[in-house]
């Protein structure tokens, strides 16, 4: 499709040189979207406008934080008290971290319901779950920057992790810290790599869109578009759905920003770290709470640290674990209700991880920890041998203008 004859003579000149606006045109404005998308494919959109404020955020932030271990806690302090505006902002790239993992989350956990990592979309997939992957370094990263209690040990508590490896564990420990325990050459090495990965991150995420918009999104229903009458213009049709989950997500947020902007924060993380006095339940931030439970639910060090690897791992391997040849879950009886068992089965991972590994705790995270592992490496390829999906529909126009054109013929009998 010819991009429109721009009227602007600017935009005109320019896009005869840097097709930049005729880009912007195909990619965003007349896109074939899938007709039957409904709001849980708004996610995607949600990520990449919180990535947006996070970098923003992040960068003013960065002009006014001192990366050293004697003047970090009270540099952010002075950006509480002293800076204009300086707490939102603070506020905002705190609340934004926890905003981001929420969406991306469900991102993906849509994705697993409705089959969107299946062919041809396994790159797509990958590239997902390596943005995933660089979310987590980045935030990690950025949760040692303040400097207090919570932040000081955690990263002493999950640096140390890589010890259990042998041969190279304590080589790769003794160079994250920068020495022979967390001090000031840790900070200045997480404050510039945590500034690093946010880009890299962007990055990820234009191959990511440049792999959805190759081979065309998935839709509820699970099946291929067969022509025009299957899709619509991205604009204005899914723009506007767009817009409406961004305003109730901004609402959302601005009420924990404002109102309860240390919902997600650990008390101890406002007091300056002090490498003599331990916290007694040194605890991640929430999103990586189900790993936690995962390590912490396995009596030896190293096959804790290789399942807790192995959880975000097998993911990659899902495109080839799951056998189903039916993309959707709402064509899969049986599937579906595993979906949602598997759904409480990480929200309970984030409760044993909040909580110290010991007596109904340290149960409940072996249980949940086997049946993760099991949902994927055992109850998927035999759900795929053995499950017998519902019938899938010829098209996407067949249920989503079906009702519309049988109620038509009805009328038309009746007059």
């Amino acid at each position: 499709m010819n991009a429109p004859e721009w009227k602007n003579p600017v935009v005109r000149w320019i896009d005869f040189r840097l097709p930049i606006f005729s880009f912007v045109y195909h990619e965003l404005g007349v896109y074939p979207a899938p007709r039957n998308l409904n709001y849980f494919w708004t996610f995607g959109s949600l990520a990449g406008i919180v990535l947006v404020i996070m970098l923003a955020s992040g960068i003013v932030l960065a002009f006014n934080y001192t990366p050293h271990a004697t003047m970090a806690f009270d540099s952010v302090e002075r950006i509480m008290r002293d800076v204009n505006w300086g707490w939102l902002l603070r506020y905002i790239h705190m609340n934004g971290g926890s905003a981001f993992f929420i969406v991306v989350y469900i991102h993906m956990f849509r994705g697993l319901y409705y089959g969107s990592y299946k062919y041809p979309r396994e790159v797509l997939w990958f590239l997902g779950v390596i943005i995933l992957l660089l979310m987590m370094a980045t935030a990690f990263m950025g949760y040692v920057l303040p400097w207090g209690q919570m932040s000081f040990w955690g990263a002493t508590v999950i640096t140390n992790l890589f010890s259990a490896f042998p041969l190279v564990g304590e080589s790769i420990v003794t160079w994250l810290w920068g020495g022979y325990s967390v001090d000031n050459p840790t900070l200045n090495r997480f404050f510039a790599l945590h500034y690093l990965l946010a880009f890299v991150i962007v990055g990820a995420v234009a191959v990511h869109l440049w792999a959805l918009h190759v081979q065309k999104s998935n839709n509820p229903l699970g099946i291929d578009t067969k022509g025009p009458q299957d899709t619509v213009p991205f604009h204005p049709y899914m723009t506007v759905k767009d817009l409406f989950s961004l305003s109730v997500f901004l609402t959302v947020f601005s009420m924990f920003v404002f109102f309860a902007p240390n919902f997600f924060g650990e008390p101890d993380n406002y007091i300056p770290a002090n490498p003599l006095v331990t916290p007694p339940h040194i605890v991640p931030e929430w999103y990586f709470l189900p790993y936690y439970a995962i390590l912490r639910s396995i009596p030896d060090k190293l096959t804790g640290v290789l399942a807790m690897f192995g959880s975000i791992f097998v993911l990659f391997l899902l495109p080839w674990l799951d056998t189903s040849r039916v993309r959707s879950g709402s064509f899969r009886p049986t599937y579906k209700k595993f979906f949602w068992v598997f759904v409480v089965d990480c929200i309970v991972l984030g409760y044993v991880g909040a909580n110290p590994p010991e007596g109904y705790f340290l149960i409940l995270g072996r249980v949940a920890t086997i049946y993760y592992f099991f949902h994927f490496i055992i109850l998927l390829p035999l759900l795929g041998w053995f499950e017998r999906p519902l019938p899938l529909p010829t098209s996407i126009s067949q249920p989503v203008l079906g009702g519309r054109a049988a109620a038509t013929a009805r009328h038309m009998e009746k007059a």
